[in-house]
């Protein structure tokens, strides 16, 4: 989920087009949630194959990413997560939780007959398993598309490889990048157009959009370390943050004291003990520099068996998406 900051985020309209030719190293982890979530059957229930084994982010990570490359040019990355930090557990507990609520409401919703509200919370259900991860990055190798196996958070890789220059920008829906040290993010990469909001059961549009970590820094006013005193003061994905705290308030008070340490006790005491754990891990995040960027030409071939002899994908959908792709 990540650190919500979009009310203090100033982020530019972004044109697909303008990515053409440029790398951009994307959270895989990320987008196969998405697809996982939103590429469902009207009641909800997930794509199968002839085995029973789910394919909707397969689905989702070869037609998005074969179009992005035919009509736009992109040259993408993709980063898998490695094992998450220790900081993480109960994020990720709280995670199974809400999953178990969800799967139960939509069972029930499905067996009353109302498919809506099944899809709506089916949409909150999905578990992506290493079996699943090793799948798409199966894929993505016979699509000659490089991948990076980061040994801890995929964003905060993503967000290295930005930096080095090694790719463009970062592609992830969560602005946790930019507290990594991201130079560049964009949000929202999609081809639809459209964003599907569980809560209310409908769907929000959206457009591509860009943060420069620097602008909108200096347009804040603060430094990379007190936009993550910020977050702190918010919660993130490793602390819950302070009660009654939300990102405007958390800016007013990093503004006025520079720091947590310097804020007033009752909130001070309450952040300071993650404070350091948290800091260090986003400054200092545990990635690799044993990584191979190149591009190779793809095998369409064995892109067919794969999801077609295995996975039981329609064969012309498929190889019309590899002439689309690389002709």
């Amino acid at each position: 989920m990540g650190v919500n900051l979009t009310p203090i985020v100033t982020a530019q309209p972004l044109a697909l087009e303008a990515l053409r030719g440029r790398k951009v190293v994307v959270d895989g982890n990320g987008e196969l949630y998405q697809f996982l979530a939103l590429i469902r059957l009207p009641d909800g229930t997930p794509l199968r194959d002839h085995q029973g084994r789910i394919t909707s982010h397969l689905s989702g990570l070869f037609f998005r990413t074969t179009r992005l490359i035919a009509e736009h040019g992109l040259e993408p990355v993709f980063v898998f997560d490695g094992a998450p930090p220790a900081l993480k557990a109960a994020e990720i507990e709280k995670r199974r939780a809400i999953k178990a609520r969800y799967d139960a409401e939509a069972a029930e919703a499905r067996a009353s007959g109302d498919a809506a509200r099944a899809y709506s919370k089916s949409t909150m259900t999905s578990r992506l398993t290493r079996e699943m991860a090793d799948e798409g990055r199966e894929l993505l190798r016979l699509m000659g598309i490089p991948t990076v196996q980061a040994p801890g958070e995929g964003e905060a890789q993503a967000a290295h490889v930005a930096a080095s220059g090694a790719a463009w920008a970062a592609v992830s829906k969560d602005y946790d990048t930019l507290l990594f040290g991201a130079p560049r993010l964009v949000r929202f990469l999609t081809l639809s157009g459209r964003e599907f909001l569980p809560s209310a059961g409908t769907f929000r549009k959206i457009t591509p959009e860009l943060i420069d970590r620097e602008a909108w820094l200096a347009s804040l006013g603060i430094s990379g370390e007190q936009a993550i005193d910020l977050a702190l003061l918010v919660g993130t994905d490793f602390n819950p943050g302070i009660k009654g705290i939300g990102p405007k308030k958390a800016l007013q008070l990093v503004l006025k004291h520079g720091r947590i340490e310097d804020m007033p006790a009752p909130i001070r005491d309450e952040a300071l003990p993650a404070a350091a754990a948290v800091r260090d891990l986003y400054l200092h995040p545990v990635v690799t520099t044993e990584y191979d960027l190149t591009s190779r030409p793809p095998d369409p071939d064995a892109i067919v068996r794969f999801l077609c002899d295995e996975h039981a994908f329609g064969r012309e959908r498929v190889e019309a998406a590899i002439k689309r792709a690389w002709g």
